[in-house]
This record gives C-alpha cells, sequence and structure tokens, in this order.
C-alpha cells in the first residue's frame, strides 16, 4: 500500500527537482492540474496510470524509490533508450554476480514507454 504522505513528499522532490510547478508538471505528464494538487495534499492516491506517465516523462525517476521510497533520486544512470537493446550490453567485469557484499541479482525488469515491461529472472 502507498503511504500517501511519503509519496506526496517523493513527487515534490521531483517537481522541485526539474525546477517546475505543479502546473506546469502536470502539463508534461499529461494529467489535470487538480490531479497533481489532490496527490501532494492527500485527498487522492496516486493511480498506476499517473506513476507511469511519471516514468515515461521523467526517466532519471525509478520506479520503486516513487512508489515505497527505496533507491535513489535522481537515478544514476545517464541515458535511456526507447528502444531495447538487440545486442548484447557490455558488462563490467567487476560486477559480477558475486560481489564482494556477496549480493546477487534477483531480477531486471525493463519498462517501455508504452507501459509494456520485460522482466529477466535469475
Amino acid at each position: 500500500m502507498i503511504n500517501n504522505e511519503a509519496f506526496a513528499k517523493r513527487l515534490q522532490k521531483v517537481i522541485d527537482f526539474y525546477g517546475e510547478s505543479g502546473a506546469s508538471f502536470a502539463e508534461k505528464i499529461g494529467v489535470q492540474r487538480s490531479s497533481i494538487s489532490h496527490v501532494l495534499s492527500g485527498r487522492n492516491k496516486p493511480s498506476l496510470e499517473f506513476i507511469l506517465k511519471i516514468l515515461s516523462n521523467f526517466p532519471e525517476v525509478e520506479l520503486y524509490w516513487l512508489i515505497n521510497g527505496k533507491g535513489e533520486f535522481p537515478s544514476q544512470h545517464k541515458s535511456y533508450s526507447a528502444k531495447p537493446e538487440t545486442s548484447t550490453p557490455n558488462i563490467d567485469p567487476s560486477i559480477s554476480k558475486n560481489t564482494t557484499e556477496d549480493k546477487e541479482i534477483d531480477r531486471i525488469v525493463i519498462f517501455y514507454s508504452d507501459g509494456s515491461f520485460k522482466s529477466f529472472q535469475n
């Protein structure tokens, strides 16, 4: 369940980061100004469509950070592509399945601008 108050603070952080007003942010993501106001005030919970519009227009916003505050904002990824890569990506040899912290990648999810996604699980 999304904590409305915490979500509103993260949404305000996104709006402030881009130097937008509530009205200009609403215009950029394609929602009514009142939608932003109602979410920021805690009156309404954000819909999935609302969240997806933010993610598709502002690629530095991470899904899990926006929803539950886990992760970081802005994302450290510098570039995003609307089209999936067809070649094998270059993998840094220092990043391996077993890092020095003994962490393993469990799943990678790629979200596309049309709302679809691909999930790759270990």
